[in-house]
């Protein structure tokens, strides 16, 4: 668990590198899942593995790291998992549309799917989709949530 200016975060290892990470008013519905599902699950979450981690994200949050270098472990379809790699590109303080992710994918008329693997990212910040905007400009969704969203990108200069 890490506390940042957008609240608390949980942070998810699995043996390969960062898993998951889960915006605080999510996190009672996960432990609860945890609970629920103790002994299926395989993951990490010993703060000591992840020191790099909370470092680089509280480096970011004080303006003092601009790109991360974190393993990470996602399982996604690979369209979805090619449109993440797009995004984990995309600079800091810059924005692209998901049309523009779409175009970088070789599939320019798949900005709906996207916009799919933006909203099924469970390494936000990290795998940077706050800065994945619509077309006309405006900001679109955020799965942590739009005031955060906006947080980040103001953050980042952007906004």
């Amino acid at each position: 668990m890490i506390d940042t200016p957008i609240g608390k975060l949980m942070l998810i290892q699995s043996n390969k590198g960062l898993k998951q990470i889960i915006f605080e008013k999510k996190i009672p519905v996960f432990e609860s899942q945890i609970e629920l599902n103790e002994n299926r699950l395989s993951f990490v979450k010993d703060e000591i593995s992840l020191n790099k981690t909370i470092q680089q994200i509280s480096e970011y949050f004080l303006r003092k790291r601009k790109k991360f270098q974190i393993k990470i472990d996602i399982s996604m379809p690979p369209f979805y998992q090619q449109a993440l790699s797009v995004v984990m590109k995309i600079p800091y303080g810059e924005v692209r549309s998901y049309k523009e992710v779409a175009q970088f994918t070789q599939n320019p008329n798949a900005y709906r799917a996207v916009g799919t693997a933006n909203a099924k990212n469970l390494i936000p910040i990290i795998i940077p989709c706050h800065r994945v905007i619509a077309n006309n400009g405006t900001l679109g969704g955020y799965g942590g949530d739009l005031k955060i969203k906006k947080y980040l990108l103001k953050m980042e200069g952007v906004i």
